[in-house]
């Protein structure tokens, strides 16, 4: 079947596209046929219709890059993200107050049947315990109120930005994704160990022991081109019943870990 996902002619925006996920991400949809617009703090990969360098932790950038790109966007691929090794507060600003500034700064734009999807993590499934929390965070209008509920929040922010930056991605995609799911699909994955530019952050975070030990089902951890085909797949017009949804893309781990056939305390650090 010719076009199979449904991207040939249309315009889509891609952060983080000058590596990683984000990179093979854009590849992918300039492979099918998609008018690709790059974002990130480096110039995006080859074959891209523009590439904007754009800093998601600072507002005016974005507003800018939104002016820049105009017209009409199809789909969104929110890939960009900084690591574990990065401050709290910087982490979060990036990979969840920029993402989502950027998000509701396209949505005019985004006729009925588009599609916002993020990049999350399995770093972010215990969400749903912390939501009471994360409705403040998510209830803030605007990046600058964002910014300083987070700092009125230090000691959660700090203490683990990286994790907590995905859990407000992933209540972010349920609740506002509820919100707008008549109109425009919002969804995430949510990978387990890849195989890009940032693994070497969490092995320096967690250490070399902790993800020797780290259970892969499938076996070996994923690489960029798997996750960028699921989030593709996930924003694709042919997954249009799929609204406000956090997909793992795992390799099996959620479900080793929810039927207890894991114990991820046992693989924690001392």
């Amino acid at each position: 079947m010719d076009d199979l996902l449904q991207y040939r002619d249309k315009r889509v925006v891609v952060t983080g596209a000058a590596s990683g996920m984000g990179a093979c991400t854009a590849s992918l949809l300039v492979d099918l046929g998609a008018e690709v617009h790059g974002l990130d703090v480096r110039p995006s990969v080859e074959g891209v219709a523009t590439s904007h360098v754009c800093d998601l932790g600072d507002p005016a950038a974005i507003d800018a890059t939104v002016a820049a790109i105009g017209g009409r966007v199809d789909s969104l691929f929110n890939c960009a993200g900084l690591p574990t090794t990065a401050p709290g507060q910087q982490i979060v600003r990036v990979n969840f107050l920029g993402h989502r500034h950027l998000t509701e700064a396209l949505l005019p734009s985004m006729p009925a049947g588009s599609s916002v999807g993020f990049i999350s993590s399995a770093a972010g499934m215990g969400w749903q315990g912390n939501f009471e929390l994360l409705r403040g965070l998510l209830e803030a209008d605007g990046f600058e109120a964002g910014s300083r509920w987070c700092e009125e929040h230090d000691d959660v922010v700090s203490a683990n930005g990286y994790g907590f930056s995905k859990e407000a991605i992933n209540g972010y995609v349920a609740w506002r994704g509820f919100q707008l799911a008549s109109t425009v699909r919002v969804n995430s994955i949510m990978p387990g160990p890849t195989d890009t530019p940032m693994m070497p952050s969490f092995v320096e975070m967690m250490g070399e022991d902790f993800f020797e030990r780290f259970p892969k089902p499938v076996g070996r951890n994923s690489v960029p081109e798997e996750q960028a085909w699921s989030i593709v797949m996930l924003n694709s017009p042919r997954s249009s019943y799929t609204a406000a949804t956090n997909v793992f893309t795992d390799g099996g781990f959620s479900g080793g870990l929810f039927t207890g056939s894991i114990d991820f305390a046992a693989l924690m650090p001392e």
